[in-house]
């Protein structure tokens, strides 16, 4: 193989990249699933939020990871 031809990430982002969407997934709906009018509950404001942020962290280490040099 010419490294013209290599991916730009590994396996191992991929994997990481769709963790992280799944990850996202979960915190937009736990935010959806907030019973208070306009979202203004503990899942709405804190907890959907929170796991959302956790997806772009997940998402900005499988961009970053330098893949490992496969033989």
């Amino acid at each position: 193989m010419t490294p013209s031809n290599k991916l730009p990430f590994g396996k191992q982002n991929y994997r990481f990249m769709l963790l992280g969407i799944g990850v996202l997934i979960l915190g937009f709906i736990i935010m959806a699933m907030d019973t208070q009018e306009f979202g203004f509950g503990a899942l709405g404001l804190t907890i959907g939020p929170i796991i959302v942020m956790l997806g772009f962290i997940i998402e900005f280490f499988a961009i970053l990871r330098r893949p490992k040099e496969e033989q």
